[in-house]
Formats: structure tokens, sequence, C-alpha cells
């Protein structure tokens, strides 16, 4: 069989690309994203990531932990809750731009296998309601204080208004991210500056709070309580995998800016995201002093309270209305975007149909509504601490399974795989690990395990993982990864430099070009076959048969 030239072929008369084929060439939706798209240089990739995280909750979150447990507690909780995203970010953001795959391609390969990685999609498609949720939240409060909105009616607008950016894939994300991030931060540092140079007083109340149930000092259970909340963003990182997976090939000419674009989206976003919810705290400390107790943990109250300290009132709430809404629209563009990807790809593995991503945009939109409806903002820490379970789970396991099976045991394929049949269908290595770090961690969190280790929940879902997915990958023997090492193509995977091959192949079913890492041979028809064709083969016609065990 030999190769073709990037143009696809003509298609049969009276046939053509499907729905699911057009739809996921816009930007890759459930695919391998290509050299021939992948056209943005590191640091527009960068900078688009980055815009994510212009997102309010931080300021929430920080606010949370300090007043209920002091400035002390909450900065150590930030901090060792930064230190653990940035490690386990790290491996997920290279595989990620090296490989051109996102978080749930890489989860199959990396120790759940191909249905295996569908209990994670879930778990990342959660968090991107609960997180839209929360945002949304935070603008309808801002609609609220600026335009007289009922929050009911701010709830609907913040879900509707995103709709029309997220149709358009990454290039109109790439856009509005990069316009819009300058505004976002003077806004944001602004006020902070401003109030530390003309009354020094608010830093020594900061540092000097106490909290609601602290006493002052740093004690290892209060650490631990508002670490977990803030590890419950630790799934970012799927968020920030589905635009670095658009990042060019590494090569010796862009070397510097490819590892520092990676770095600084990938596990990077955690030191931003980190101070600000340091800076909410701060806001929190400063807006309890001048307001109140109630209003101090709303983003819009706490910039409400700073710009009025530094100009005149007819401007205060204007300006605090713009950086909320703009906050809110730059991140929630990329939950709506990222969590349809998730859904969809868990829909289309199971059913073996592809309904269409907009359709999943509208059920993620729905799911975050009904929570802003039903108030989720009163009970935010709550959801934060129980979610965090399950997310740290998933992505120690992922990044353990990339660090130490494939990089140090070597167990683990070291190249990526996400296709179907070349995969199995579960891998006990990550799905055992992923299980019982989570399973455990949730119970020691409603104190199924006593009070004592109830804080300790976190650690127990960081411990668990580390230790269970290098265990299981040397107890199966790393068996369970690969039902194929051969996919019917003699080219290899990758090039010279270690870049995903570029040679484009023509899928027989769909009619269309992809490049070498997205397809296989077909089983039956002598040709070669693209991935969403194998994963929509109803009947496993394409689809390659299981190799014999080695003797």
């Amino acid at each position: 069989m030999s190769t073709t030239e990037s143009r696809p072929p003509k298609a049969p008369p009276g046939s053509g690309p499907s729905q699911a084929t057009r739809e996921t060439l816009e930007d890759y939706t459930l695919r391998f994203a290509p050299r021939s798209y992948r056209r943005w240089s590191p640091m527009v990739v960068a900078t688009t990531a980055l815009g994510g995280i212009a997102y309010m909750a931080d300021f929430s979150i920080g606010a949370g932990i300090g007043l209920a447990h002091g400035t002390g507690n909450a900065l150590v909780a930030i901090t060792v809750a930064a230190a653990v995203i940035f490690v386990t970010g790290f491996p997920l953001a290279y595989y990620s731009a090296r490989y051109n795959i996102d978080l749930d391609l890489i989860t199959r390969g990396s120790g759940f296998g191909y249905y295996g990685s569908v209990l994670t999609s879930v778990i990342f498609a959660s968090f991107t309601f609960i997180f839209f949720a929360l945002e949304g939240s935070i603008m309808a409060q801002g609609l609220e204080l600026g335009l007289g909105l009922p929050l009911w009616l701010g709830y609907l607008v913040s879900t509707l208004m995103v709709i029309p950016l997220v149709i358009y894939g990454m290039k109109a994300l790439s856009k509005l991210q990069v316009w819009t991030t300058p505004v976002w931060l003077v806004l944001m540092v602004g006020p902070l500056v401003y109030l530390v140079a003309t009354d020094p007083g608010t830093v020594d109340r900061f540092l000097s709070y106490a909290g609601t149930d602290g006493e002052g000092g740093v004690n290892t259970a209060s650490v631990l309580l508002g670490a977990g909340v803030c590890l419950s963003l630790i799934a970012q990182i799927g968020e920030q995998i589905d635009y670095l997976r658009f990042m060019p090939p590494r090569t010796e000419k862009n070397r510097r800016a490819w590892w520092t674009a990676v770095v600084m989206a990938g596990p990077g976003w955690v030191v931003l995201g980190a101070l600000k919810q340091a800076i909410g705290v701060f806001l929190a400390v400063y807006i309890l002093a001048e307001v109140g107790q109630d209003a101090a943990p709303e983003p819009i109250q706490q910039f409400r309270g700073a710009f009025d300290a530094m100009m005149p009132s007819w401007m205060v709430v204007p300006l605090a209305v713009v950086l909320v809404v703009i906050s809110q629209i730059k991140i929630n563009v990329t939950n709506a975007y990222s969590g349809s990807l998730a859904w969809t790809n868990s829909f289309t593995r199971v059913t073996r149909r592809y309904p269409g991503r907009m359709v999943f945009v509208l059920v993620n939109l729905g799911f975050a509504l009904a929570l802003m409806e039903a108030d989720m903002f009163s009970f935010l820490n709550s959801i934060l601490s129980f979610y965090s379970n399950c997310a740290i789970a998933w992505v120690v396991t992922v990044a353990t399974d990339i660090g130490i099976n494939k990089y140090l045991l070597k167990l683990s394929p070291h190249a990526p795989e996400f296709r179907r049949g070349m995969l199995y269908a579960v891998n006990p290595v990550g799905v055992v690990a992923f299980v019982a770090a989570s399973g455990l961690s949730i119970a020691m969190y409603y104190h199924a395990l006593g009070d004592t280790l109830q804080p300790y929940s976190p650690v127990a879902a960081v411990v668990i993982a580390f230790v269970l997915t290098p265990l299981m990958a040397v107890l199966t023997k790393g068996r369970y990864y690969l039902r194929r090492t051969d996919d019917g193509i003699d080219e290899p995977l990758l090039d010279a430099e270690g870049n995903p091959a570029a040679t484009a192949y023509n899928c027989h079913v769909c009619h269309q070009s992809y490049e070498r890492p997205d397809v296989t041979a077909c089983r039956t028809h002598g040709a070669y076959v693209c991935s969403l064709c194998l994963s929509t083969d109803t009947v496993g016609d394409h689809v390659l048969p299981a190799q014999p065990a080695s003797p």
C-alpha cells in the first residue's frame, strides 16, 4: 500500500464527507491534531491557553480558604496544592505538545485502555460544567450589581452568550484570548498595586488575619483542608492541553520557544492561579474590614471595593462589571469547548455514533445552568473538596504512568496510542489505581475512616494513585497496554526528530486524507482507515484483530 499526497482524494459520486468528518476536521475533535493544521507559533498557542486562566473562581477559592482558616494556613495550602499541580501537570503537558493529542487520547494509552478512559472523560466533563457554573454565577453577580438583572436571568445570559463563540473552535478562541488578555491583566493587577502602595496597613491586616476557624497559627489539618479545595483545579491541565495539542513540531530552531510555551501554558498556569488565590485572600480580608463577611467571597464585591478606593464612584461599578464579564467569557468559552469534546469522546466510543459536538455543547451548558439555578455558589467549597478527590486520582495516575511506567520502568509503551483495535478495552493498571485512589479518598473525606483522617483525603488520593500505578504495571507486566504492536503500516509513527510523521494517507471510508498517527490498516479492505471511522465502526469490519501473545 502506498501513501498519497496531502490532498484528499475525490469522493465517489453522491458521497462526500459525513457530518462527523466535516465537524471533526474543523479543529480535529477526538483526533490527533495534524502538522498541516498546526500553523500557530509556540507563543500564540501559549497565550491562547493562558487566556482561559482569567477565571475568577480563584479569588473565591482563596477567599473561602482564607476566611475559614486564616491567611497563614491559606497561603501554605495554596503553595502545597500548586506544587502538586505543577509536578503532575508537567508530564501531561509535555506529552500533549510533543504528540499533539488531548488528555483523553493520552489517558487511553497511559493505563486506562480504549473504553476504560470513558470514566475519566466523564470526570473531566464534570469539571468543565462545575467550573462553568461557578464562573457563570460570578458573572451573574456582576450583572446583578451593574445592570440590575435578577440572578436567574443573569445565569441564563452568562450561559447563552458563549454559544456563538465556542462554535468555531480553536481559530475563534485564539483571537478572543489574545486580544482580551492585556485588558484583563490591567484591571486585575491595578487595584492590588494601588491598595498596597497607598495603604500599607492592608498588608499587615492581611498577614495577621486568623480566620473564623483558626487561631492565627499554621496547622496541618487546616492546610490540608484548604489544599483539598485548591486541588480541585488539578483537572485544569485538561483544558490547557486542549490548546497545547496544537503546538508546532519541536525542532532545534524553535526548541527554546517550544519548551518555554509548554511550561508556561502547561503546568505554569498554576503559578498565576496560585497568585490569584492569594490575591483573593487579600481582597477578602480587605472587604471584610470595609463591608462585612457576606460580601467578602464574591469577586465582584472584592473588585468593587478595590476600585472604590482608587477612582471616582461613577467608574467603580462599570469597571468591576467589565472585569468580571471579560474574565467569565474568556474562561467559559474554554469550559464549554473542552466539555463538549469530553462528552463527545465518551459518547462516540460507547455508542459508536458521532452525534455532533454542538449537541454536547448544549448538554454541558444545560448541566451548568442547572447547577447555577440551584445556587451552587453558596456551597462551593463542599463541591470542590468532593470533586478534587476524583480529579487528583485521575491526573496523578496518568502523570505517574507517563513519568514512571513509560520513561523509568518502560512497561508502558513510549509512543502514544489511542486508536481502537490497538488498545485493550480496559487496562487494569490505570483503572484499578484510579478507582482505589478516588474511592478511598472520598471515603476519608466523608469521615468513613474517622474524623482524624478526614483532612488527609487529598493526600491519600495522591499517594494511592502514585503507588498503585507502577505497582499494577509490574504485577501485570505491562501486558494490557497494547492489543497490537503493529498497525499494518510500514512507516514509523514518529519521524527522525521524534515528532509525529506528517505523511498523509487516504481513509477509504470517509475519503479524507489524514496524517500517519491517525490511521491504521483496515482489517478487510486492504486500505487505510482513520481513527474516527474506526470508532464509529458498529460491526468491526475495519478493526484489526488482536495479535497473538508473545511466547
